[in-house]
C-alpha cells in the first residue's frame, strides 16, 4: 500500500511540475512578445524624437558620371595641387534616378589631382558619428529588455514555487 501511495504521489508531483512548466512557458512567451513590442516602441520613439535622418547617417558619395548623368550647371572648384580653380559639374540629373531630383556637388568632397594628372574625388568620412550613439542606444534597449524578461520569468517561477510550497504545507 505504501508503494502505491508513493507512486501516485510521485505521479502527482510530476503532473504538477509539468503543469507548472507549461504555465511558465505560456507566461514566458506572452511576456517576451510584450517586451519585444515595448522595446521596439522605445527604439522607434527614441529614433523619432532624436530627429536623426537614417538616409543621412551613411552617405554614399554622389559624383557626376558623364555616362549616366546630364550636367545642368557648372561651377569652379578649388583643386589641391592646381593653382587655378577647375570647372566641374556642380549640379546634374541622374538618369537612373526616377525621382528627377537634381544632384549637387557635396561640399565636404574635395577634388585632388593625382600623380597621373587626372582629377579624383576625396569624399572624407562617409559615416556619421551619430550612428555609434544610435548603436549604443539600440544595445542598451535590447539588453534592458532581455534582463527585464529574465527577471519577470524568474519572479513568476518563484511565485509558482511559493504557491506550491504553501499548498503542500497546508494539506
Amino acid at each position: 500500500m505504501t508503494a502505491d501511495t508513493t507512486r501516485s504521489s510521485d505521479e502527482g508531483f510530476a503532473q504538477e511540475a509539468e503543469q507548472r512548466d507549461s504555465q511558465v512557458r505560456r507566461y514566458a512567451s506572452r511576456i517576451t512578445i510584450v517586451i519585444i513590442v515595448l522595446c521596439n516602441t522605445v527604439l522607434l520613439l527614441g529614433l523619432w524624437t532624436s530627429g536623426i535622418d537614417l538616409d543621412q547617417l551613411i552617405r554614399t558619395p554622389d559624383v557626376f558620371d558623364p555616362n549616366k548623368d546630364v550636367c545642368v550647371r557648372f561651377g569652379w572648384h578649388k583643386v589641391a595641387g592646381v593653382d587655378k580653380p577647375v570647372r566641374l559639374c556642380s549640379e546634374w540629373i541622374n538618369l537612373s534616378d526616377r525621382s528627377g531630383k537634381t544632384h549637387t556637388f557635396q561640399r565636404d568632397t574635395s577634388v585632388v589631382e593625382g600623380a597621373d594628372g587626372r582629377l579624383y574625388f576625396d569624399h572624407g568620412t562617409q559615416v556619421d558619428s551619430r550612428i555609434i550613439v544610435l548603436g549604443i542606444f539600440f544595445l542598451m534597449i535590447v539588453s534592458a529588455g532581455i534582463l527585464v524578461n529574465r527577471y519577470l520569468i524568474a519572479r513568476y517561477r518563484a511565485r509558482l514555487e511559493a504557491e506550491r510550497g504553501s499548498a503542500s504545507t497546508t494539506s
